[in-house]
């Protein structure tokens, strides 16, 4: 099963549904540590490194209906279950038995799972992506990465200063960074890149699914994305007839690590309503 780190109060001890969060490509669970941290005042927050990343299993594929069985078994094993032997059982009787959040590569994992399980989800945050296919690639972070030299690096800047031969962008090496293990000997990357490398095709496409979510479904995105067209929006309600949509503004991509506040307001203000 997924790795995951666990905010607020546990399952089942809560009256609040628990909130799920899936990161996107090159994340972990840790990236959302500020947003979970802010959304569990009242509820359980998962927040869960997918696979080939940080500390969860390494597969050989990649694809959005695994993903989705990942967050499907995550919510049986921790959400159901744990309801099951608890005094509240808080979201066994609000339809679904947990709220759903997911950037990027994690939001198109969480409209595979609405769309193939609706009846695990209550509310679905989908953070700054649609369900369609890409052009661009991620492929030159990847190499990046893959062609790093490792041996002797001691510190972040030293790990900084090697990238930045690839990478012009300090706030996207940062980012990287999060997942170099600096502790293992020699240091490792905390993803599978010859896994995600492969199966990027993939990762930027979506699959032919036909099912049809008609919970609650918040579609933010950042006011300076390009991510989220207005032309993708009936896309969106053919798959989701209750989709809404926002946006930050001034926000990118990373709208979530951007515009922290913001975004922890706008997901709860959804949750809550």
């Amino acid at each position: 099963m997924l790795t995951l780190l666990r905010h607020g109060p546990e399952p089942g001890a809560s009256a609040r549904r628990p909130l799920l969060i899936a990161h996107g490509l090159f994340g972990s669970a840790r990236n959302w540590g500020a947003i979970a941290r802010r959304l569990a005042a009242d509820r359980p927050v998962l927040a869960v490194d997918m696979r080939n990343h940080g500390t969860s299993p390494w597969t050989e594929g990649h694809g959005y209906p695994d993903l989705a069985r990942d967050l499907a078994q995550v919510i049986e094993a921790e959400v159901i279950e744990a309801e099951a032997g608890g005094a509240e059982a808080g979201g066994a009787g609000k339809g679904g038995a947990a709220d759903v959040l997911g950037h990027s590569m994690g939001g198109k994992a969480a409209m595979a799972l609405a769309l193939t399980r609706p009846e695990l989800l209550g509310r679905l945050v989908v953070a700054d992506i649609a369900p369609v296919a890409y052009r661009h690639t991620q492929m030159p972070y990847l190499i990046a990465m893959r062609d790093m030299e490792l041996s002797g690096l001691a510190t972040r800047s030293e790990a900084d200063a090697r990238l930045a031969d690839r990478i012009d962008d300090p706030s996207i090496r940062a980012f990287l960074l999060q997942s170099l293990d600096l502790k293992a000997d020699p240091p490792r990357w905390r993803l599978n890149l010859a896994t995600l490398g492969r199966e990027m095709d993939t990762i930027l496409g979506w699959p032919d699914l036909t099912g049809r979510f008609d919970g609650p479904a918040l579609f933010l995105s950042g006011g300076a994305s390009d991510y989220v067209r207005p032309e993708q929006r009936e896309t969106i309600r053919a798959l989701f007839p209750a989709a809404r949509f926002a946006k930050i503004p001034g926000a990118g991509h990373w709208l979530h690590a951007e515009r922290p506040r913001d975004f922890a307001t706008a997901v709860a203000a959804f949750l809550d309503a």
